[in-house]
């Protein structure tokens, strides 16, 4: 038996953007209260010098959840997601893993290498990420709560295979496939993905 949410907090992906979610967050039935996280030195979050890896915004992420928390993450967003639900799973209820590496080696299941053209047209956004190579293939088993993965089927840098690898390595992960959607998909499918973060949910 899953633990029972009594929040909802949302990730963004690399860019930072804080209104990625709102339009899924506003399609959603459940009365739960929502909070759209943002990254400090993305998008239009101020920058701070604490801040320099993934695992920094994971802890950013902890200081967030003081109550059973489900996670719905978008990108890079799902990386944070994953290590957040590793160190401290007793307050994560639920998943949402959307279009993310998971802390797998994408190029080696098909996707394409975006960091160079994302840095072209995000120049003021911190450069560490950029050359993160977190890898969480060995540890992702851990993860008891309830998994949903959501993939696009024309996903270019997180490519179908990535979702698949990752339905394997999580027990009981459960993935769902836009087969026309890319790696935007939690912004342009936001009625449809809302209403599978509310049936996920009630699992």
């Amino acid at each position: 038996m899953s633990l029972c949410p009594e929040k909802i907090l949302f990730l963004p992906g690399a860019s930072g953007n804080t209104h990625f979610w709102r339009p899924a967050a506003d399609f959603l039935r459940t009365p739960l209260p929502t909070q759209q996280l943002g990254w400090p030195g993305f998008g239009d979050v101020p920058r701070n010098t604490t801040i320099n890896s993934l695992q920094d915004l994971a802890g950013l992420a902890l200081e967030q959840i003081d109550r059973p928390t489900a996670l719905v993450a978008q990108s890079m967003g799902g990386v944070v997601a994953v290590q957040v639900a590793l160190q401290r799973p007793e307050l994560i209820s639920h998943l949402v893993l959307s279009v993310t590496s998971g802390g797998l080696d994408v190029s080696a299941l098909g996707g394409e290498d975006w960091r160079d053209e994302f840095a072209a047209d995000f120049p003021t956004l911190p450069r560490w990420f950029l050359d993160d190579r977190t890898d969480f293939s060995a540890r992702l088993h851990e993860l008891r709560m309830p998994v949903m993965l959501v993939w696009g089927g024309r996903d270019r840098i997180s490519p179908l295979r990535v979702g698949q690898r990752l339905a394997e390595l999580i027990p009981g992960a459960r993935l769902e496939v836009f087969a026309e959607a890319g790696h935007d998909l939690g912004f342009t499918h936001a009625q449809a993905v809302a209403r599978l973060i509310d049936q996920h949910l009630s699992v």
